[in-house]
């Protein structure tokens, strides 16, 4: 027998007439009309419970409380003798959400936005979230500048109460930016001002930049640039006091408005330390690049705080505060800054953990630790760390966290987080160069050979020029201290004319041991011993120059060779890198007494300065000497120097540049200077800047026969643009370049490539 009217979306409705029924003790409690949901989680919600007396107010709240979950659409209370029956309409679950028609904002952010409004895969479904889900979508669209976006959102019935979620996205196009007004800057005129903001009017690269289409997010970092600017210059007091953005009535057009109070420049009139100094302020305040008296600048101050937080970090203060309090004298128009120092417990590491490195073992990342467990934490230890971890080429990516230790106020780990490339690399490959003509590869080299660091290739690269055969081994740790030993052989057969050089062909079979030392951090010293057995073979057009010096030394030679050499690396990375540099000075000399006595010098610096988040400026020098000695009169001529091409001077035929044979062919000589400079920035349109990257370039150098023929008239430059591909194949590479003073004996090509790799 029904005892209790049902009670109708109480909580919407709370006029809704409750009737007053006779009190009675619930014996059990039965639910119905349940399909997904548990009974538990009714009687979990329901605040009645067996034994308790059912009245006119406990109905009332037991009604109120189950449809205050949200899992119902209908709910009514009944008496069957003492048993109380609980009758439900569970709402549908929501079985899918489809979206289409988005191409400007990725369904999965989609997706997270409708979550946070409660609606997602297996949630409860609730008609009145519809108008929610498509406020929602229009705001993410209008922060995008897109006011002219249509949503419309279905629901599919299915089977067992599910439903299935469509809605279709008319994303129309961005408004365009008409118009930004400044008002209220006198120092600066509004060019100079709308040169620092990402938005502006339509230009002819909008096309590509769209910096004239509006977004929310674009305003808000252009007015931060815009404080930055004026921060940046003294204008410590300036204030944006109003920004409207107004669109016309079709939502095609924006016109941007920012009023703004400049206010006074001030200068700085002193600097000093406060709060709980753990080091010296006389170590600390050498760290402020500020001087009495210059201009104020925001950039400068935080740099400052930066570089104290990290001296702090040096000395196990990971989490220091450093806070820059200014005291600011509107009168004198003056600032004077303390430096705030909060170190906070020295903190100490617990343990090194590393994560992701499935077939690199710990052992081979744990010796590029710099940071040591249980002693205390090295901001800049771990940043090497890290860097180190990052060049041994093993990673696309090396992240590092420091998480507390819980429970413990003075204890982290230290978690390195690797994706791992593919060490191993199998690969028949065919590629073309300019001046090797095709070429062809075939290579098997594992970088990590059973996960252990250790290099192991055997290759073949067959050419115009080259046919090599070479077999390598490096173990980069042969000592625990980081002494390296690399062993090779190899074969090669060579044609120099095909090079653009002189007519004459060579083969040669060599072996090669090199062991590095590591000195500190950053230099190494190399010794090398190896041996060739060379053979020079001539043709009918062979140079009289190269034909005199076999007639005096012979044409098979055998050598051994010892090399001293060292190198200064702060390269933050082996392949593309952004910051940092290397330099490199080796020396090879013949064994007296043997074939062939000469010895030469090689010098080589590059150096890299990140001027932008993604624009790097390269600048790379190159100078190389050979000479002979003893019994040998002349330098090798098949160890001359050359230049020209896509790897030293560009513009210029490969090896083309510098002294001729009698036959008016390139001869190389025994000095050369190359130098190059590079701004490099990521390849347009590229998804993976790791793999893409341009540059535009300026190369200088030249080859002379002797030092005592330098000259620098005969430098040759040029300058243009070029780009690189890291291919699954190999190495790619474009440059278009402009000679500037070729001679009339030059061999210039504008457009030079490579394509697959070469040895």
């Amino acid at each position: 027998m029904t005892i209790f009217r049902r009670f109708l979306l109480l909580l919407l409705l709370p006029t809704t007439q409750v009737f007053a029924v006779e009190s009675f003790e619930i014996k059990d409690i039965r639910v119905e009309g349940l399909q997904r949901i548990s009974a538990g989680t009714v009687f979990n919600y329901l605040p009645v419970k067996v034994g308790d007396q059912l009245n006119d107010s406990s109905s009332s709240d037991s009604i109120r409380s189950l449809f205050k979950t949200g899992f119902f659409k209908d709910v009514r209370l009944e008496r069957e003798g003492d048993v109380l029956v609980v009758f439900v309409v569970e709402r549908p679950a929501i079985s899918d959400v489809n979206i289409s028609g988005n191409k400007d904002i990725e369904t999965e952010q989609l997706l997270e936005g409708l979550k946070q409004v409660g609606l997602a895969e297996g949630r409860v479904f609730d008609r009145s979230l519809l108008a929610k889900v498509e406020q929602e979508l229009q705001r993410m669209y209008f922060a995008r500048g897109k006011y002219g976006v249509k949503i419309q959102s279905t629901m599919t019935p299915l089977e067992r109460n599910r439903v299935d979620i469509n809605i279709d996205v008319s994303e129309g196009r961005a408004a365009r930016i008409k118009e930004i007004n400044i008002i209220g800057n006198e120092a600066f005129d509004d060019g100079d001002l709308l040169d620092e903001f990402q938005l502006s009017t339509s230009t002819m690269f909008s096309f590509y930049t769209k910096s004239d289409q509006y977004s929310r997010e674009k305003l808000s970092a252009d007015l931060e640039m815009l404080r930055s600017f004026y921060l940046n210059r003294g204008y410590i007091n300036f204030v944006i006091n109003s920004t409207q953005v107004s669109i016309t009535p079709d939502k095609k057009d924006i016109y941007v408005t920012i009023n703004l109070t400049e206010g006074d420049v001030y200068t700085i009139s002193s600097v000093k330390m406060a709060g709980d100094l753990v080091v010296p302020a006389e170590e600390l305040l050498p760290l402020v690049k500020i001087d009495n008296g210059e201009t104020f600048s925001r950039k400068k101050t935080t740099t400052a705080s930066s570089a104290i937080s990290d001296r702090l970090g040096d000395d196990g203060y990971a989490f220091a505060n450093v806070n820059t309090i200014p005291d600011i004298d509107k009168e004198k128009k003056q600032v004077a800054l303390t430096f705030f120092v909060d170190p906070g417990n020295r903190v100490y590491v617990r343990r090194i953990n590393f994560i992701g490195n499935t077939k690199t073992k710990d052992e081979v990342l744990r010796r590029e630790m710099r940071q040591i467990e249980g002693g205390w934490i090295s901001t800049s230890k771990v940043n090497r760390s890290r860097i180190r971890l990052q060049r041994l080429n093993y990673f696309d990516r090396v992240n590092v966290e420091t998480p507390a230790v819980p429970g413990s106020a003075d204890q982290v780990d230290v978690n390195f987080s690797v994706d791992e490339k593919p060490s191993g690399n199998l690969m028949a490959a065919v590629g073309y160069s300019q001046t090797q003509g095709a070429i062809f590869n075939a290579s098997i080299t594992q970088d990590n050979f059973l996960g252990e660091g250790k290099r192991v290739s055997l290759a073949f690269n067959n050419s115009d020029v080259n046919t090599v055969y070479s077999l390598s081994y490096l173990d980069p740790y042969f000592t625990m201290d980081g002494l390296s030993l690399g062993l090779n052989a190899s074969y090669k057969e060579t044609d120099a004319e095909e090079a653009n050089i002189s007519s004459y062909t060579t083969d040669s079979k060599g072996l090669g041991i090199t062991m590095d030392i590591p000195i500190n951090e950053y230099d190494t010293v190399s010794l090398g011993l190896s041996y060739e057995n060379l053979a020079v073979h001539t043709g009918p057009y062979t140079s009289t120059e190269i034909t005199d010096f076999l007639a005096n030394e012979g044409d098979v030679f055998d050598n051994v060779s010892l090399r001293l050499g060292w190198a200064h690396d702060t390269r933050n990375k082996v392949v593309f890198p952004t910051e940092g540099g290397l330099q490199s000075l080796n020396a090879d000399i013949t064994v007296p007494g043997l074939d062939l006595e000469y010895y030469t010098l090689s010098y080589r610096h590059n150096r890299y300065f990140p001027i932008a988040k993604h624009l790097t400026m390269a600048i790379k020098a190159n100078v190389a000497y050979g000479e002979s000695y003893g019994e040998t009169e002349e330098f090798p001529f098949f160890r001359n120097y050359y230049a020209g091409g896509i790897r030293s001077i560009r513009g210029f035929r490969d090896n083309t540049i510098g002294p001729r044979d009698s036959s008016n062919n390139p001869l190389g000589g025994n000095l050369k200077l190359v130098g190059n400079g590079e701004l490099i920035f990521p390849f347009p349109f590229a998804l993976d800047s790791n793999t893409f990257r341009m540059s535009l370039f300026g190369d200088i150098g030249s080859v002379y026969g002797t030092v005592q023929d330098f000259d620098a008239e005969e430098l040759r430059y040029s300058a243009g643009v070029a780009a690189t591909w890291l291919s699954p194949l190999g190495p790619m590479s474009f440059s278009y370049a402009f000679p500037f003073n070729d001679k009339s004996s030059d061999e210039t090509e504008s457009f030079q490539f490579t394509l697959g790799s070469t040895f």
